[in-house]
Protein backbone atom coordinates (compact mmCIF):
# COMPACT_ATOMS: atom_id res chain seq x y z
CA UNK A 1 0.00 0.00 0.00
CA UNK A 2 3.06 2.52 0.99
CA UNK A 3 4.76 1.98 -2.29
CA UNK A 4 0.95 2.65 -4.30
CA UNK A 5 0.62 5.73 -2.10
CA UNK A 6 4.43 6.54 -2.76
CA UNK A 7 3.83 6.01 -7.07
CA UNK A 8 0.79 8.14 -6.97
CA UNK A 9 2.57 11.11 -5.07
CA UNK A 10 5.37 10.78 -7.47
CA UNK A 11 2.72 11.04 -10.53
CA UNK A 12 1.13 14.27 -8.84
CA UNK A 13 5.19 15.56 -8.24
CA UNK A 14 5.32 15.86 -11.69
CA UNK A 15 1.98 17.40 -12.55
CA UNK A 16 2.64 19.95 -9.84
CA UNK A 17 6.68 20.37 -11.25
CA UNK A 18 4.91 21.77 -14.38
CA UNK A 19 1.68 23.34 -13.53
CA UNK A 20 3.56 25.52 -10.49
CA UNK A 21 0.62 25.51 -7.85
CA UNK A 22 0.11 27.61 -4.66
CA UNK A 23 -1.86 27.57 -1.45
CA UNK A 24 -2.22 29.82 1.53
CA UNK A 25 -4.90 29.66 4.12
CA UNK A 26 -4.93 30.98 7.86
CA UNK A 27 -2.71 29.73 10.28
CA UNK A 28 -1.79 32.01 13.16
CA UNK A 29 -2.14 35.93 13.56
CA UNK A 30 -0.10 37.63 11.21
CA UNK A 31 1.39 34.65 9.06
CA UNK A 32 -0.27 32.21 6.60
CA UNK A 33 0.35 28.62 6.22
CA UNK A 34 1.92 28.43 2.64
CA UNK A 35 2.71 26.11 0.06
CA UNK A 36 4.05 26.67 -3.57
CA UNK A 37 6.03 24.54 -6.25
CA UNK A 38 7.99 27.43 -7.64
CA UNK A 39 11.25 26.66 -10.41
CA UNK A 40 13.72 25.58 -7.28
CA UNK A 41 10.87 23.27 -5.93
CA UNK A 42 10.01 22.10 -8.87
CA UNK A 43 13.28 20.31 -9.47
CA UNK A 44 13.71 19.23 -5.93
CA UNK A 45 10.30 17.58 -5.32
CA UNK A 46 9.87 15.02 -8.30
CA UNK A 47 13.67 13.70 -6.63
CA UNK A 48 12.36 13.59 -3.33
CA UNK A 49 9.16 11.55 -4.31
CA UNK A 50 10.77 9.00 -6.73
CA UNK A 51 13.48 8.14 -4.38
CA UNK A 52 10.74 7.74 -1.68
CA UNK A 53 9.23 5.55 -4.10
CA UNK A 54 12.58 3.46 -4.68
CA UNK A 55 13.23 3.11 -0.75
CA UNK A 56 9.77 1.64 -0.05
CA UNK A 57 10.09 -0.59 -2.97
CA UNK A 58 13.34 -1.61 -1.19
CA UNK A 59 11.65 -2.03 2.44
CA UNK A 60 9.06 -4.37 1.47
CA UNK A 61 11.71 -6.86 0.99
CA UNK A 62 14.31 -5.54 3.53
CA UNK A 63 11.11 -5.06 6.99
CA UNK A 64 9.17 -7.99 7.83
CA UNK A 65 8.66 -7.17 11.32
CA UNK A 66 6.45 -3.95 12.45
CA UNK A 67 6.17 -3.75 8.90
CA UNK A 68 3.09 -1.11 9.11
CA UNK A 69 4.52 1.11 11.45
CA UNK A 70 7.47 1.04 9.48
CA UNK A 71 5.90 2.38 6.37
CA UNK A 72 3.52 4.53 7.81
CA UNK A 73 6.58 6.36 9.39
CA UNK A 74 8.23 6.32 5.80
CA UNK A 75 5.24 7.56 4.27
CA UNK A 76 5.18 10.55 7.45
CA UNK A 77 8.96 11.16 7.02
CA UNK A 78 8.82 11.64 2.81
CA UNK A 79 5.54 13.57 3.64
CA UNK A 80 7.47 16.14 5.84
CA UNK A 81 10.08 16.75 3.28
CA UNK A 82 8.01 17.39 0.66
CA UNK A 83 6.18 19.84 2.76
CA UNK A 84 9.55 21.32 3.91
CA UNK A 85 10.42 21.76 0.10
CA UNK A 86 7.28 23.22 -0.68
CA UNK A 87 7.13 25.83 2.17
CA UNK A 88 6.13 29.26 1.19
CA UNK A 89 5.93 30.56 4.94
CA UNK A 90 7.56 29.94 8.29
CA UNK A 91 5.21 28.55 10.00
CA UNK A 92 4.67 26.08 7.20
CA UNK A 93 8.44 25.45 7.13
CA UNK A 94 8.41 24.87 10.86
CA UNK A 95 5.91 22.11 11.02
CA UNK A 96 7.12 20.48 8.19
CA UNK A 97 10.69 20.74 10.38
CA UNK A 98 9.75 19.41 13.44
CA UNK A 99 7.35 16.75 11.87
CA UNK A 100 10.87 15.74 10.37
CA UNK A 101 12.96 15.67 13.15
CA UNK A 102 10.05 13.35 15.36
CA UNK A 103 9.57 10.99 12.14
CA UNK A 104 13.63 10.25 12.08
CA UNK A 105 13.71 9.70 15.43
CA UNK A 106 10.95 6.55 15.20
CA UNK A 107 12.85 5.51 12.18
CA UNK A 108 16.47 5.61 13.99
CA UNK A 109 14.94 4.08 16.81
CA UNK A 110 12.66 1.82 15.01
CA UNK A 111 13.78 -1.38 16.53
CA UNK A 112 13.29 0.11 19.96
CA UNK A 113 14.00 -3.22 22.06
CA UNK A 114 17.74 -2.45 21.75
CA UNK A 115 18.82 0.48 23.41
CA UNK A 116 21.68 1.72 21.68
CA UNK A 117 19.15 1.83 18.50
CA UNK A 118 17.06 4.59 20.90
CA UNK A 119 20.30 5.99 22.27
CA UNK A 120 21.35 6.77 18.19
CA UNK A 121 17.76 8.36 17.80
CA UNK A 122 17.99 10.23 21.01
CA UNK A 123 21.30 11.08 20.13
CA UNK A 124 20.34 12.59 16.99
CA UNK A 125 16.95 13.85 17.67
CA UNK A 126 18.54 16.05 20.28
CA UNK A 127 21.46 17.52 18.15
CA UNK A 128 19.46 18.27 15.60
CA UNK A 129 16.43 19.47 17.36
CA UNK A 130 19.18 22.33 19.44
CA UNK A 131 19.90 23.75 16.02
CA UNK A 132 16.25 23.81 15.07
CA UNK A 133 15.73 26.41 17.74
CA UNK A 134 17.62 29.42 15.46
CA UNK A 135 14.58 28.79 13.32
CA UNK A 136 12.51 30.08 15.88
CA UNK A 137 14.72 32.51 16.32
CA UNK A 138 14.94 33.33 12.99
CA UNK A 139 10.83 33.46 12.75
CA UNK A 140 10.84 36.19 16.27
CA UNK A 141 13.48 37.98 14.20
CA UNK A 142 11.50 38.03 11.24
CA UNK A 143 8.97 39.78 12.23
CA UNK A 144 10.54 41.88 14.85
CA UNK A 145 11.69 43.68 11.90
CA UNK A 146 9.16 43.90 10.12
CA UNK A 147 9.45 41.33 7.18
CA UNK A 148 6.23 38.82 8.23
CA UNK A 149 6.88 34.95 7.72
CA UNK A 150 6.60 34.63 4.01
CA UNK A 151 10.18 33.08 2.99
CA UNK A 152 10.07 35.11 0.07
CA UNK A 153 9.94 38.29 1.94
CA UNK A 154 12.53 37.75 4.57
CA UNK A 155 15.59 40.27 3.14
CA UNK A 156 13.00 42.96 3.55
CA UNK A 157 13.74 42.74 6.92
CA UNK A 158 15.48 45.64 9.04
CA UNK A 159 18.74 46.10 10.16
CA UNK A 160 19.94 44.10 12.30
CA UNK A 161 17.25 41.76 12.61
CA UNK A 162 17.91 40.56 8.94
CA UNK A 163 21.57 39.38 10.05
CA UNK A 164 19.44 37.79 13.09
CA UNK A 165 17.11 35.81 10.82
CA UNK A 166 19.89 35.07 7.97
CA UNK A 167 21.80 33.11 11.23
CA UNK A 168 19.21 31.30 13.02
CA UNK A 169 17.88 30.00 9.34
CA UNK A 170 21.66 29.43 8.68
CA UNK A 171 22.00 27.38 12.22
CA UNK A 172 19.25 25.25 11.57
CA UNK A 173 20.30 24.15 8.36
CA UNK A 174 23.69 23.42 9.44
CA UNK A 175 22.13 21.42 11.96
CA UNK A 176 20.12 19.33 9.53
CA UNK A 177 22.30 18.48 6.96
CA UNK A 178 25.15 17.23 9.28
CA UNK A 179 27.17 20.34 8.68
CA UNK A 180 30.23 20.92 11.33
CA UNK A 181 30.01 20.73 14.02
CA UNK A 182 26.92 18.91 14.13
CA UNK A 183 28.35 15.96 11.97
CA UNK A 184 28.73 13.39 14.21
CA UNK A 185 24.67 12.62 14.84
CA UNK A 186 24.57 11.36 11.49
CA UNK A 187 27.00 8.97 12.88
CA UNK A 188 24.26 7.59 15.27
CA UNK A 189 21.94 7.62 12.94
CA UNK A 190 23.83 4.98 10.76
CA UNK A 191 21.54 2.35 13.60
CA UNK A 192 18.55 2.51 12.14
CA UNK A 193 17.17 0.28 8.89
CA UNK A 194 19.11 0.75 5.71
CA UNK A 195 15.87 1.79 4.14
CA UNK A 196 15.65 4.70 7.04
CA UNK A 197 19.97 5.48 6.33
CA UNK A 198 18.79 5.58 2.17
CA UNK A 199 15.91 7.69 3.00
CA UNK A 200 17.34 10.50 5.26
CA UNK A 201 20.68 11.00 3.51
CA UNK A 202 19.43 11.07 0.24
CA UNK A 203 16.28 13.20 -0.07
CA UNK A 204 14.68 13.65 3.46
CA UNK A 205 15.89 15.11 6.23
CA UNK A 206 19.86 15.71 5.51
CA UNK A 207 19.24 16.84 2.30
CA UNK A 208 16.24 19.22 2.89
CA UNK A 209 18.77 20.99 5.60
CA UNK A 210 21.13 22.13 2.66
CA UNK A 211 17.89 23.20 0.17
CA UNK A 212 17.00 25.11 3.08
CA UNK A 213 19.91 27.20 2.37
CA UNK A 214 19.12 27.33 -1.48
CA UNK A 215 16.08 28.72 -0.66
CA UNK A 216 17.24 31.20 1.33
CA UNK A 217 19.53 32.55 -0.25
CA UNK A 218 18.71 35.79 -1.46
CA UNK A 219 19.05 36.38 1.92
CA UNK A 220 22.04 34.72 2.89
CA UNK A 221 23.51 37.17 0.44
CA UNK A 222 21.63 40.19 1.69
CA UNK A 223 23.65 40.00 4.72
CA UNK A 224 27.15 39.34 2.88
CA UNK A 225 28.63 38.09 5.81
CA UNK A 226 26.12 35.00 6.01
CA UNK A 227 26.82 34.16 2.45
CA UNK A 228 30.35 34.00 2.99
CA UNK A 229 30.53 31.64 6.19
CA UNK A 230 27.85 29.08 4.41
CA UNK A 231 30.88 29.05 1.68
CA UNK A 232 33.47 28.57 4.01
CA UNK A 233 31.59 26.29 6.30
CA UNK A 234 30.54 23.62 3.44
CA UNK A 235 34.09 23.60 1.82
CA UNK A 236 35.15 22.62 5.52
CA UNK A 237 33.02 20.23 6.04
CA UNK A 238 33.61 18.90 2.00
CA UNK A 239 36.88 18.15 3.47
CA UNK A 240 37.00 17.05 6.56
CA UNK A 241 33.87 15.04 6.49
CA UNK A 242 35.61 13.55 3.37
CA UNK A 243 38.41 12.75 5.86
CA UNK A 244 36.46 10.70 8.06
CA UNK A 245 34.85 9.19 5.12
CA UNK A 246 38.19 7.64 4.24
CA UNK A 247 38.80 6.49 7.66
CA UNK A 248 35.67 4.39 7.72
CA UNK A 249 36.37 0.75 8.08
CA UNK A 250 31.96 0.20 8.39
CA UNK A 251 30.08 1.17 4.79
CA UNK A 252 27.15 2.94 6.40
CA UNK A 253 29.27 4.95 8.38
CA UNK A 254 31.62 5.79 5.26
CA UNK A 255 28.47 6.69 3.24
CA UNK A 256 27.20 8.29 6.43
CA UNK A 257 30.41 10.40 6.36
CA UNK A 258 30.57 11.19 2.39
CA UNK A 259 26.75 12.51 3.04
CA UNK A 260 27.53 15.39 5.09
CA UNK A 261 30.83 15.34 2.79
CA UNK A 262 28.61 15.72 -0.43
CA UNK A 263 25.96 18.55 0.87
CA UNK A 264 29.20 20.67 1.66
CA UNK A 265 28.88 21.55 -2.19
CA UNK A 266 25.60 22.31 -1.26
CA UNK A 267 26.24 24.26 1.19
CA UNK A 268 29.05 26.32 -0.60
CA UNK A 269 26.56 26.60 -4.14
CA UNK A 270 24.15 28.77 -1.42
CA UNK A 271 27.57 30.48 -0.11
CA UNK A 272 28.84 31.33 -3.50
CA UNK A 273 25.29 32.30 -4.68
CA UNK A 274 24.79 29.61 -7.44
CA UNK A 275 21.06 28.11 -7.00
CA UNK A 276 21.28 25.98 -10.22
CA UNK A 277 24.79 24.00 -9.20
CA UNK A 278 23.49 23.22 -5.67
CA UNK A 279 20.09 21.91 -6.95
CA UNK A 280 21.82 20.12 -9.52
CA UNK A 281 23.83 18.26 -6.96
CA UNK A 282 21.42 18.14 -4.56
CA UNK A 283 19.35 16.07 -6.87
CA UNK A 284 22.70 14.16 -8.17
CA UNK A 285 23.79 13.12 -5.00
CA UNK A 286 20.07 11.95 -3.96
CA UNK A 287 20.21 9.61 -6.71
CA UNK A 288 23.52 8.12 -6.06
CA UNK A 289 23.73 7.93 -2.47
CA UNK A 290 20.00 6.39 -2.64
CA UNK A 291 21.42 3.39 -4.94
CA UNK A 292 24.66 2.94 -2.61
CA UNK A 293 22.38 2.87 0.78
CA UNK A 294 20.28 0.22 -0.90
CA UNK A 295 22.90 -1.23 -1.88
CA UNK A 296 24.74 -2.02 1.32
CA UNK A 297 21.38 -2.54 2.82
CA UNK A 298 21.20 -5.48 0.39
CA UNK A 299 24.40 -6.78 1.34
CA UNK A 300 23.76 -6.28 4.67
CA UNK A 301 20.25 -8.29 4.35
CA UNK A 302 22.54 -11.27 2.67
CA UNK A 303 25.64 -11.43 4.78
CA UNK A 304 24.51 -9.60 7.84
CA UNK A 305 27.32 -7.67 7.83
CA UNK A 306 28.33 -3.77 6.85
CA UNK A 307 31.95 -4.05 7.41
CA UNK A 308 33.81 -3.57 4.49
CA UNK A 309 36.45 -6.56 5.28
CA UNK A 310 34.01 -8.94 5.30
CA UNK A 311 32.31 -7.61 2.12
CA UNK A 312 35.00 -8.32 0.08
CA UNK A 313 34.38 -9.86 -3.77
CA UNK A 314 30.16 -9.34 -3.06
CA UNK A 315 29.90 -7.44 -6.37
CA UNK A 316 31.23 -10.58 -7.96
CA UNK A 317 28.55 -12.35 -6.59
CA UNK A 318 25.61 -10.41 -7.29
CA UNK A 319 26.30 -8.68 -10.48
CA UNK A 320 23.41 -6.69 -10.27
CA UNK A 321 23.88 -5.38 -7.38
CA UNK A 322 27.30 -4.99 -7.76
CA UNK A 323 27.57 -3.02 -10.64
CA UNK A 324 24.36 -0.58 -9.94
CA UNK A 325 26.96 -0.19 -6.75
CA UNK A 326 29.79 0.59 -8.77
CA UNK A 327 27.77 3.13 -10.93
CA UNK A 328 27.06 4.84 -7.97
CA UNK A 329 30.31 4.45 -6.71
CA UNK A 330 32.16 6.10 -10.02
CA UNK A 331 29.65 9.32 -9.73
CA UNK A 332 30.39 9.73 -6.11
CA UNK A 333 34.14 9.36 -7.69
CA UNK A 334 33.52 12.44 -9.58
CA UNK A 335 34.03 9.77 -13.13
CA UNK A 336 33.18 11.83 -15.96
CA UNK A 337 30.16 11.85 -17.75
CA UNK A 338 28.74 10.63 -14.65
CA UNK A 339 26.69 13.03 -12.89
CA UNK A 340 28.17 14.46 -9.80
CA UNK A 341 31.29 14.87 -11.55
CA UNK A 342 29.20 17.61 -13.72
CA UNK A 343 27.34 18.90 -10.73
CA UNK A 344 30.38 19.58 -8.36
CA UNK A 345 32.07 21.37 -11.36
CA UNK A 346 29.10 23.37 -11.63
CA UNK A 347 29.72 24.73 -7.58
CA UNK A 348 33.40 24.48 -8.11
CA UNK A 349 32.99 27.44 -11.25
CA UNK A 350 31.35 29.58 -9.13
CA UNK A 351 33.40 29.11 -6.07
CA UNK A 352 36.64 30.31 -8.43
CA UNK A 353 35.14 33.02 -9.44
CA UNK A 354 34.53 34.07 -5.80
CA UNK A 355 37.83 33.00 -4.62
CA UNK A 356 40.51 30.61 -5.52
CA UNK A 357 41.42 29.78 -1.98
CA UNK A 358 37.53 28.27 -1.82
CA UNK A 359 38.11 26.64 -5.25
CA UNK A 360 41.36 24.85 -4.10
CA UNK A 361 39.37 23.20 -1.15
CA UNK A 362 36.61 22.33 -3.39
CA UNK A 363 39.57 20.32 -5.31
CA UNK A 364 40.57 18.87 -2.13
CA UNK A 365 37.49 17.73 -1.12
CA UNK A 366 36.87 16.38 -4.39
CA UNK A 367 39.90 14.05 -4.54
CA UNK A 368 38.70 13.33 -1.45
CA UNK A 369 35.28 11.82 -2.70
CA UNK A 370 37.27 10.19 -5.52
CA UNK A 371 39.71 8.32 -2.28
CA UNK A 372 36.98 7.03 -0.27
CA UNK A 373 34.53 5.88 -3.30
CA UNK A 374 37.32 3.98 -5.03
CA UNK A 375 37.75 2.41 -1.45
CA UNK A 376 34.54 1.33 -1.90
CA UNK A 377 35.25 0.08 -5.75
CA UNK A 378 38.18 -1.97 -4.92
CA UNK A 379 36.71 -3.63 -1.29
CA UNK A 380 33.28 -5.25 -3.66
CA UNK A 381 35.53 -6.17 -6.77
CA UNK A 382 38.16 -7.85 -4.89
CA UNK A 383 38.95 -11.20 -4.86
CA UNK A 384 36.59 -13.06 -2.25
CA UNK A 385 38.69 -14.87 0.71
CA UNK A 386 38.21 -18.63 0.65
CA UNK A 387 36.54 -18.57 3.59
CA UNK A 388 33.47 -16.51 2.20
CA UNK A 389 33.78 -18.48 -1.02
CA UNK A 390 32.00 -21.49 0.84
CA UNK A 391 29.30 -19.50 1.88
CA UNK A 392 25.70 -20.41 0.62
CA UNK A 393 24.88 -17.67 -1.61
CA UNK A 394 21.76 -16.21 -0.97
CA UNK A 395 19.63 -14.21 -3.09
CA UNK A 396 17.79 -11.34 -3.03
CA UNK A 397 14.43 -10.96 -5.16
CA UNK A 398 14.10 -8.92 -7.89
CA UNK A 399 11.49 -6.50 -6.53
CA UNK A 400 14.71 -5.31 -4.16
CA UNK A 401 17.10 -4.71 -6.98
CA UNK A 402 14.96 -3.13 -8.94
CA UNK A 403 15.21 0.54 -6.77
CA UNK A 404 19.17 -0.19 -6.37
CA UNK A 405 19.01 -0.48 -10.49
CA UNK A 406 17.08 2.80 -10.69
CA UNK A 407 18.85 4.53 -8.51
CA UNK A 408 21.84 3.70 -10.58
CA UNK A 409 20.50 5.02 -13.46
CA UNK A 410 19.76 8.27 -12.13
CA UNK A 411 23.16 8.71 -10.88
CA UNK A 412 24.36 8.04 -14.21
CA UNK A 413 22.25 10.99 -15.54
CA UNK A 414 21.45 13.49 -12.95
CA UNK A 415 24.28 15.50 -13.67
CA UNK A 416 22.17 16.79 -17.44
CA UNK A 417 21.05 19.03 -14.90
CA UNK A 418 24.77 20.76 -14.84
CA UNK A 419 25.24 20.42 -18.52
CA UNK A 420 24.54 22.39 -21.68
CA UNK A 421 21.84 22.81 -22.71
CA UNK A 422 19.80 22.49 -19.45
CA UNK A 423 22.63 23.87 -17.07
CA UNK A 424 21.86 27.29 -19.22
CA UNK A 425 17.60 27.14 -18.35
CA UNK A 426 18.57 26.01 -14.93
CA UNK A 427 20.02 29.14 -13.96
CA UNK A 428 17.72 31.25 -15.67
CA UNK A 429 14.39 29.90 -13.81
CA UNK A 430 16.93 29.45 -10.12
CA UNK A 431 19.43 32.03 -10.21
CA UNK A 432 17.60 35.00 -11.72
CA UNK A 433 21.50 36.18 -13.10
CA UNK A 434 24.01 34.89 -15.58
CA UNK A 435 26.53 32.77 -13.54
CA UNK A 436 29.86 30.97 -14.39
CA UNK A 437 29.67 27.70 -15.94
CA UNK A 438 32.81 25.42 -16.24
CA UNK A 439 34.54 25.68 -18.51
CA UNK A 440 36.36 22.72 -20.42
CA UNK A 441 39.16 22.75 -18.98
CA UNK A 442 37.88 22.86 -15.81
CA UNK A 443 35.95 19.40 -16.15
CA UNK A 444 38.93 18.36 -18.07
CA UNK A 445 41.22 18.84 -14.91
CA UNK A 446 38.57 17.62 -12.25
CA UNK A 447 37.74 14.38 -14.27
CA UNK A 448 41.64 13.75 -14.86
CA UNK A 449 41.99 14.16 -10.49
CA UNK A 450 39.50 12.30 -9.89
CA UNK A 451 40.91 9.29 -12.11
CA UNK A 452 44.25 9.49 -10.79
CA UNK A 453 42.92 9.44 -7.16
CA UNK A 454 41.25 6.38 -8.31
CA UNK A 455 43.93 4.58 -10.32
CA UNK A 456 45.83 5.30 -7.13
CA UNK A 457 44.34 3.79 -4.97
CA UNK A 458 43.17 0.63 -6.93
CA UNK A 459 46.87 0.56 -7.07
CA UNK A 460 48.82 1.48 -3.86
CA UNK A 461 45.80 1.15 -1.29
CA UNK A 462 44.61 4.28 1.03
CA UNK A 463 46.08 5.33 4.03
CA UNK A 464 43.63 5.45 6.39
CA UNK A 465 43.66 8.37 8.71
CA UNK A 466 42.86 7.10 12.27
CA UNK A 467 42.69 11.14 13.78
CA UNK A 468 39.17 11.08 11.48
CA UNK A 469 38.39 7.54 12.43
CA UNK A 470 36.32 8.83 15.02
CA UNK A 471 34.25 11.48 13.46
CA UNK A 472 36.87 13.87 14.23
CA UNK A 473 35.79 13.30 18.31
CA UNK A 474 32.76 15.47 17.24
CA UNK A 475 30.56 13.55 19.80
CA UNK A 476 32.91 13.47 22.38
CA UNK A 477 33.99 17.07 22.08
CA UNK A 478 29.86 17.49 22.34
CA UNK A 479 29.92 15.68 25.72
CA UNK A 480 32.58 17.50 27.56
CA UNK A 481 31.03 21.47 25.80
CA UNK A 482 27.24 20.51 26.11
CA UNK A 483 26.45 17.58 27.50
CA UNK A 484 28.57 17.20 30.56
CA UNK A 485 27.74 20.99 31.50
CA UNK A 486 24.65 20.35 30.69
CA UNK A 487 24.32 17.49 33.57
CA UNK A 488 26.39 19.54 36.11
CA UNK A 489 23.86 22.40 35.46
CA UNK A 490 21.15 20.29 36.02
CA UNK A 491 22.48 18.53 39.02
CA UNK A 492 23.05 22.06 40.87
CA UNK A 493 19.59 23.10 39.83
CA UNK A 494 18.26 20.10 41.46
CA UNK A 495 20.00 20.22 44.42
CA UNK A 496 19.21 24.01 44.58
CA UNK A 497 15.78 22.63 44.16
CA UNK A 498 16.04 20.46 46.81
CA UNK A 499 17.99 22.54 49.54
CA UNK A 500 16.36 25.82 49.07
CA UNK A 501 13.10 25.56 47.06
CA UNK A 502 11.62 22.38 48.55
CA UNK A 503 12.59 23.40 51.79
CA UNK A 504 11.07 27.25 51.87
CA UNK A 505 8.09 25.19 50.59
CA UNK A 506 8.43 22.51 53.12
CA UNK A 507 8.58 25.30 56.07
CA UNK A 508 6.22 27.43 54.48
CA UNK A 509 3.90 24.84 54.50
CA UNK A 510 4.70 23.28 58.45
CA UNK A 511 4.08 27.19 59.23
CA UNK A 512 0.67 27.30 57.73
CA UNK A 513 0.37 24.23 59.68
CA UNK A 514 0.99 25.84 62.69
CA UNK A 515 -0.72 28.89 62.45
CA UNK A 516 -4.01 26.94 61.05
CA UNK A 517 -3.82 24.90 64.27
CA UNK A 518 -3.30 28.13 66.50
CA UNK A 519 -6.28 29.69 65.04
CA UNK A 520 -8.07 26.85 65.50
CA UNK A 521 -7.68 27.15 69.44
CA UNK A 522 -8.30 30.57 68.92
CA UNK A 523 -11.63 29.25 67.51
CA UNK A 524 -12.15 26.66 70.24
CA UNK A 525 -11.69 28.80 73.36
CA UNK A 526 -12.53 31.86 72.48
CA UNK A 527 -14.81 32.60 69.73
CA UNK A 528 -16.54 29.72 70.10
CA UNK A 529 -17.06 30.66 73.61
CA UNK A 530 -17.99 34.24 73.30
CA UNK A 531 -20.56 32.92 70.30
CA UNK A 532 -21.94 29.92 73.25
CA UNK A 533 -22.15 32.46 75.94
CA UNK A 534 -24.05 35.07 73.77
CA UNK A 535 -25.90 32.27 72.57
CA UNK A 536 -27.06 31.53 76.17
CA UNK A 537 -28.01 35.06 77.01
CA UNK A 538 -30.01 35.07 74.01
CA UNK A 539 -31.49 31.79 75.22
CA UNK A 540 -32.12 32.87 78.72
CA UNK A 541 -33.81 36.24 77.33
CA UNK A 542 -35.97 34.26 74.85
CA UNK A 543 -37.22 32.16 77.95
CA UNK A 544 -38.01 35.36 80.14
CA UNK A 545 -39.98 37.05 77.08
CA UNK A 546 -42.07 33.69 76.68
CA UNK A 547 -42.99 33.86 80.23
CA UNK A 548 -46.07 36.13 79.89
CA UNK A 549 -47.35 34.02 77.11
CA UNK A 550 -49.51 32.56 78.92
CA UNK A 551 -52.79 32.14 76.37
CA UNK A 552 -55.28 33.54 79.21
CA UNK A 553 -57.02 36.44 77.88
CA UNK A 554 -57.52 37.88 81.84
CA UNK A 555 -53.81 37.77 81.72
CA UNK A 556 -53.52 39.66 78.82
CA UNK A 557 -56.08 42.26 80.23
CA UNK A 558 -54.26 42.24 83.37
CA UNK A 559 -50.69 43.14 81.64
CA UNK A 560 -52.67 45.95 79.64
CA UNK A 561 -54.28 47.38 82.52
CA UNK A 562 -50.77 47.27 83.89
CA UNK A 563 -48.90 48.78 81.45
CA UNK A 564 -51.83 51.88 80.71
CA UNK A 565 -51.48 52.64 84.24
CA UNK A 566 -47.65 53.00 84.10
CA UNK A 567 -48.31 55.09 81.34
CA UNK A 568 -50.56 57.34 83.10
CA UNK A 569 -47.68 57.54 85.94
CA UNK A 570 -45.12 58.34 83.77
CA UNK A 571 -47.31 61.04 82.29
CA UNK A 572 -47.90 62.90 85.37
CA UNK A 573 -44.50 62.40 87.16
CA UNK A 574 -43.49 64.19 83.28
CA UNK A 575 -45.57 66.90 83.64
Amino acid sequence: MSVTVSAVVAALSIVVALTHPAVSVAFVAGGQFGLSVDSLSAVVVPAVAMITVLVLMFAVADIREAAGRFHGLMLLFASAALLTATAATLPALLLAWELMGAASYALIGFWWRDDFRMSAGLTAFLTTRSADLGLYLGAGAALAGGAGLKLANLTQATAPWRDIVAVGLFIAALGKAAQLPFSFWLSRAMEGPSAVSALLHSAAMVAMGAYLLLRIQPLLAATGWVAECAAWSGAVTAVLLGAVAVAQRDLKQLLAASTAAQLGFVVMAAGVGTVSGGAAQLVAHAFTKAGLFLAAGAWLLLLNTKQLDQLHGVARRWPLIGWSATVGAAALAGIAPLSLWATKDAVLAVALDHSIALYVMGLVAAGLSAAYAAKILVTVWRAPASLQESLNLKVLNAFAQFPILISAAGAATAGVLALPPIASTLSRALDHRSVVQPAAAELAVSALLSLLVVAAVVRFGIPEPRWAADWLGLQRAANVIVARPTMHLARALARFDDDVLDRTVHRVASGSLEAGRWAARIDDRRVDAAVESLATRIRQLGALARRPQTGQLHNYYLASVVIVVTGVLLLIAVG
